[in-house]
Formats: C-alpha cells, structure tokens, sequence
C-alpha cells in the first residue's frame, strides 16, 4: 500500500467524522430525513475508514508458522466488510428512514443555513475525494478507471475514492430533496432523496464487494508478470520448455508463483539444481511482488526413473 494511500484513508476519517457530527447536529434541529441520512452516510464512512486502517495494519504482519504465507489478505476480508456495511447499514438505515417519512410524512423545517451544512460538507468531502484521486491515479498508469479496478490488486487504493464519490452524489442528492421540499413545502421530497441516498449507497456497496470478492477468493498476477516469468525461464539455457505458470496474490505486494519447467535432458542432478537456484533468483528480480517463488521440474532423465520429478520452493 503506497503512502498516497494511507493518507487517503486518514484524511477520509477526518473528514467524515467532523462532517458526520455537523450533518447529525443539522438533522435533530431541522427534522430533515435526507439530512439524517447523510448524517449516517458520513457516521459509516468513518467507521469504514478505521476498517480500511485496521485491514492495512494487520495484512502487514510478517508472516508465522500458521499463515507462512503472511497476512496480506486480511486486507481483502476488511475491505469486504467494509462493503457490507455500506450496504446493509448505510443503504439500509437511509432507505429505511426514507420509507418510514414517506409512509407518515411530517413536515420539516429546513431553514437557509442548512445549504451551508451540505456546502461545507461537499467542501469536506471534496478534499478527501482529490487525496483518494491522486492515490488512485498513481494506480492507472494512463488506464481506464474501471480497467484499473478490474487490475489492481490493492482494493484501499479504490474503496475510499468509491466512497468518496458517492458522499458527494448523496450531498447533491439531499440538496435537491431539501429545497424541493421547501419549495412545495412537502416532505416527501426530502423523504425520496433519502430513499435515493440509499440506493446510492448500496450501488457503491456492490462494486466494492465485487472487486475485492475475487481477491479474496485468489487472483492471479498481473498478465505482464506472468509473461516476463516465462521469458526469463525460456532464456534460460538448462530449460528446454516452459510449461504451466501458476500465480495468485496473497496480498497486494505478496504473489506466490508455480513453475513447470523442462529442462535438458543431458543435465544432472547438480546442474538442474544450481538452474534452479539461479531461474529462482532472476524470477524474483523481475518484479518486488514476486516473494515466494516454486519451481517444478519435470522430464529429468539424469535423475533416474525412480525420482521422475523434483521439484524446489523459495
């Protein structure tokens, strides 16, 4: 996780929790149910903030006896809570609330000074929203957004611009119900913009849960890493022929790699042994993700028939 990153998160924490204490302290006076549900948007996006932080603290513990691979995915199951929450407690409570005042609507009494409430809370929001973007733009390497998401492999690079962006849809969105319900003198525009931050939310929820779900389940690495593993084996000249590279992510910065390597035939046991050695060497030097690194070696004629593959881990 870069430092751009971290930053994006402690200034999202910032943000939300000064925001959600404004937001809630302007629904209690005003009775606004947008007003309440942007109050509980913002509450979520602190506690979120936190889980990201927790995620990134525990996935970098080293690794142990028990997980000898590190903790890196932690960071995968955080993130995975985070987009439950969003969903279930921030869409959740929002369209709840906004059912509820459409269902026994009562008037509110939004004065003017609550569009200096949303417009400080957008100014807020904006600030954390560039920090999550210069994170993420660091990220794309001149990609589309959603390519990157589809790419990467660090979902806090992501999930705090996500939310970001969608405090500032549900701001615009609790702006537009609290002056129409001003300007018809109705509640039941205030009640909808709740009912739509709602959707807002639970919307943003899924793409984050649909982004980090298949890292948590085990992704494979970048193509390109792939493709520079079987160049540097295929250059090799103990190997006759590459076969199969398996990859998967263990975290952001943590790819175990499988190789299937041929080698030549006339080689002995110490020859294939020091090609290991050093394709294992060279295969890591490719790229920093690359931490533990397994080579199979199979066909090995001078090792005898009764020892038809041998293989050696890193």
């Amino acid at each position: 996780m870069g430092e751009e990153s971290r930053i994006a998160i402690f200034a999202a924490i910032v943000a939300n929790l000064a925001i959600a204490a404004v937001k809630f302290v302007a629904a209690a006076v005003s009775g606004s149910s947008a007003m309440l549900s942007e109050g509980i948007h913002s509450l979520v996006d602190t506690g979120n903030g936190l889980l990201l932080w927790l995620g990134v603290r525990r996935s970098r513990r080293p690794a142990d006896a028990r997980h000898p691979f590190g903790h890196g995915k932690e960071l995968y199951f955080w993130n995975l809570v985070v987009a439950v929450l969003v969903f279930a407690v921030g869409g959740g409570m929002s369209a709840y609330e906004g059912i509820i005042h459409l269902i026994n609507p009562h008037p509110a009494s939004p004065g003017a000074w609550i569009y200096l409430v949303l417009g400080a809370a957008f100014l807020f929001e904006s600030t954390s929203w560039l920090f999550a973007w210069r994170g993420f733009r660091r990220e794309r390497a001149g990609r589309g957004v959603w390519e990157t998401v589809g790419a990467s492999k660090d979902p806090s690079t992501f999930a705090i611009l996500f939310e970001d962006t969608a405090a500032l849809a549900g701001i615009l969105a609790a702006f537009a119900g609290i002056w129409l319900s001003r300007r018809l003198a109705s509640p039941i525009p205030d009640a909808v913009a709740s009912i739509v931050i709602g959707a807002i939310l639970m919307a943003t929820a899924s793409l984050l849960a649909r982004a980090t779900l298949r890292l948590l389940i085990g992704e494979s690495a970048d193509p390109r890493i792939v493709a520079e593993i079987r160049r540097v084996a295929a250059e090799d000249a103990a190997v006759e022929r590459v076969g199969r590279v398996w990859t998967v992510h263990f975290g952001p910065e943590n790819v175990l790699a499988q190789i299937e390597l041929f080698f030549a035939r006339q080689l002995g046991a110490e020859d294939v042994a020091r090609a290991i050695d050093r394709l294992q060497r060279r295969i890591k030097e490719t790229d920093p993700t690359l931490t533990h690194v397994f080579i199979e070696a199979e066909s090995l004629a001078a090792l005898g028939r009764q020892r038809p593959g041998l293989a050696a881990t890193s």
